[in-house]
């Protein structure tokens, strides 16, 4: 390549030279986003370098990444109305009388994409990732990109990329048209393109015509969408958008575009999208750790039981690359185990998510033993035992025995004080709590249990571990259930108390999953197991408040043996072996029986009841977890929530959702039931500050992050 010298530089675009090339180079880490100043910055390079010249442009990212796309933040809080806008950049670069080439490496997404496709021509690295996810965000490409893609890309590839938000490999990009050339050196390669267009003349994209069968694809794409997917909506308003490639002028399509864009960003699910966008990445964050804190090395990693959710946790690992020993004493426990794991990969590779040669990986890297000294040398070791204190707190006695200097000792307890178990040993801070979520192979949120003395490195280790395995770390402090748990016992004693008052299993069911729950409350304890439920509620038992309400309702069931789906019988009646489940008339004769025992009159209770009821719940006891400092931010619930209890990513979680519905009116429903009598309504103080103050749990994490 000829050698390039810097002739111009902005805050975010610096202008080299190369011969009579002029290299624009987006320097806005870390991932190049497009915000109002490098818009700004962009035109004006381009207008400096087509004034002074020039041959050719490249455009390029500073870094590994050419652009993740826009400042999602903007979408909020406004574009700036002194900066042209993502369609005026692209206009200025296909107006341009000399090529401009898009030099891609990394993320190439989003608005990045559709500056690349602005462009006369485009090559890539092995390392671009391209794709336009903006419907994963309930939005759609709202600066050409349902336009451009139209027209270079095969339609079936373009549809999906569409409506999906997939993201494709440079090689296929290739292969689609989306990209001209690949190459390791992309400098180089652009220069040669540019010369090639040079001689030939360089068509704008926006002169082509929409490829032929694109009709055809778009309606593929749109009967292709998941009728419960969260941005449904804005893979359908896409699509549309997309039509208009074949229906308008090219300008006026524009214009449409951005119509549909704008009403898109104004809706309650994007903005819930873009709520839990945002909440997940600062979910992680804790107080006293940082980029700087220093992080331990974890090459090898033990798990301490072969139950469904110890299993689960030694596929997390296996699927990452890191070697696992699994322990179970009974080799019989230790064999099923492992067959468990079989079966699963087994199934992956017969729907082809997984290639045989992979599935044999993941299984070499797991190795079955029943002797814990085994454990002797690894990094990282998970208890996935019983939910038992003393069963824990024995097991911990001999980690602290076996286990190397440095090792970190994690429990996968649900609910257990991890304090306890961490001062049972002589190392408490390198103890932490690591709550997955069954299945654990599947699920993405893993709760992080802060204990009082877990070391700032162990933290730091867990949380960039959690993202190496495909995991959404929450850190948690201590108590009853952590978050999602803790959250859950309100939720369920309401469902318990509705059932008394005069609802009935299948009807609290639809009425949540109706709201978009994945799965209802009964259903949920029947797949989990009433037996689980039933351990917690006895422990919470010896220190119950007397004034609020409890329902025995679930312990019924237990003690008849009604277990959920693995006995055939719980809320629901199942088929030997199976979870289709159906209504059980002895479930509503133990219903009514026990209605008339308390003295209750059974009344209609509306579906709209049901839902507030529950979810207020939750609302409600989250607001006493935020005022403890055992969640930092509310946005940490909505995470959790998303993520590992099946709440509708398009409500935004539990607390973005009562943040829609409005928090004073919540407060004063709340009230309304304290009234009663039953302190299970006693108001979240914190709850009644901000509606009394007009605020709202977003503004409460807003407020926390500027202190």
């Amino acid at each position: 390549m000829t050698s390039s010298a810097s002739v111009t530089s902005s805050a975010s675009v610096r202008t080299d030279m190369a011969g009579t090339i002029a290299i624009l180079t987006i320097a806005n880490p870390p991932v190049n986003s497009l915000s109002a100043n490098v818009r700004r910055d962009l035109v004006a390079a381009l207008s400096r370098s087509v004034i002074n010249g020039v041959t050719g442009v490249v455009i390029a990212g500073e870094g590994a990444n050419f652009s993740a796309g826009a400042d999602i933040q903007e979408f909020d809080s406004g574009l700036d109305p002194t900066a042209p806008d993502p369609n005026d950049v692209h206009a200025a670069i296909e107006a341009s009388p000399v090529p401009v080439v898009a030099a891609l490496r990394g993320a190439v997404l989003g608005g990045g994409l559709e500056l690349a496709l602005a462009c006369h021509g485009r090559v890539a690295d092995d390392t671009a990732r391209i794709g336009l996810p903006e419907v994963k965000l309930g939005l759609l490409p709202g600066g050409g990109g349902t336009q451009r893609l139209s027209r270079i890309a095969q339609p079936m590839i373009a549809a999906d990329m569409i409506a999906s938000g997939r993201t494709l490999a440079a090689a296929e990009a290739l292969a689609a048209g989306i990209v001209d050339r690949l190459g390791p050196d992309v400098m180089a390669a652009a220069l040669e393109l540019i010369a090639k267009l040079a001689a030939s003349g360089q068509t704008a994209t926006a002169k082509r015509p929409p490829l032929s069968g694109l009709a055809e694809a778009i309606e593929t794409a749109r009967a292709a969408i998941p009728a419960k997917s969260p941005h449904a909506e804005a893979s359908r308003t896409a699509l549309d958008s997309m039509a208009g490639a074949i229906q308008l002028p090219f300008p006026e399509a524009l214009a449409q575009e951005r119509r549909l864009f704008l009403g898109l960003m104004a809706s309650t699910a994007s903005r819930a999208l873009r709520h839990l966008f945002f909440a997940e990445r600062a979910a992680a964050n804790a107080p006293g750790v940082d980029k700087t804190t220093r992080a331990r090395a974890i090459e090898t990693v033990g798990v301490i039981g072969a139950g469904t959710m110890g299993s689960g946790i030694a596929m997390v690992f296996a699927n990452a690359g890191f070697p696992v020993t699994l322990i179970e004493r009974d080799p019989t426990a230790l064999e099923r185990g492992l067959k468990r794991i079989r079966d699963v990969y087994d199934r992956a590779v017969a729907k082809g998510d997984l290639s045989t040669s992979q599935a044999q990986q993941r299984l070499a890297d797991i190795t079955g033993r029943t002797d814990m000294p085994a454990l002797s040398h690894a990094d990282l070791i998970i208890e996935a035992a019983f939910e038992e204190m003393a069963v824990k707190l024995a097991i911990f006695a001999e980690l602290d025995k076996l286990a190397k200097q440095g090792a970190i000792l994690a429990t996968n307890t649900s609910a257990l004080d991890v304090n306890v178990i961490a001062r049972s040993t002589s190392r408490p801070a390198d103890v932490v709590g690591l709550h997955f979520f069954s299945p654990a192979h599947v699920m993405r949120l893993l709760e992080i249990v802060r204990a009082d003395e877990t070391d700032a490195q162990v933290l730091a280790t867990v949380i960039r571990l959690a993202r190496q395995v495909g995991k959404t770390p929450v850190v948690v402090g201590v108590c009853d259930g952590f978050l999602a748990n803790r959250l859950l016992y309100p939720y369920l004693r309401q469902v318990d108390l509705m059932l008394e008052e005069g609802a009935l299993p299948a009807q609290v069911d639809k009425a949540l999953t109706g709201f978009g729950l994945a799965m209802g409350p009964c259903t949920m304890l029947d797949m989990a197991g009433q037996d689980v439920a039933w351990h917690v509620r006895q422990r919470q038992l010896k220190d119950w408040n007397p004034a609020m309400r409890y329902s025995r309702l679930a312990d019924l069931l237990v003690e008849q043996g009604r277990l959920g789906s693995k006995t055939g019988a719980g809320w629901y009646r199942y088929a030997a072996g199976g979870r289709q489940k159906e209504d059980d008339p002895a479930v509503e004769a133990m219903i009514l029986a026990e209605s008339a025992r308390l003295g209750l009159a059974r009344r209609a209770i509306s579906d709209e009841e049901i839902v507030k009821r529950a979810l207020y719940a939750i609302v409600n006891e989250g607001a006493f977890a935020l005022a403890d400092g055992t969640v930092q931010r509310a946005g940490d619930i909505d995470v959790a929530y998303t993520q590992g209890v099946g709440f509708p990513a398009a409500r935004g979680g539990p607390m973005f959702w009562a943040d829609m519905v409005g928090l004073k009116a919540i407060h004063q429903e709340i009230l309304a039931l304290h009234a009663g009598g039953d302190a299970n309504w006693t108001p979240a103080p914190l709850l009644a500050a901000l509606a009394e103050s007009g605020r709202s749990f977003g503004d409460l994490d807003r407020e926390r992050q500027g202190a």
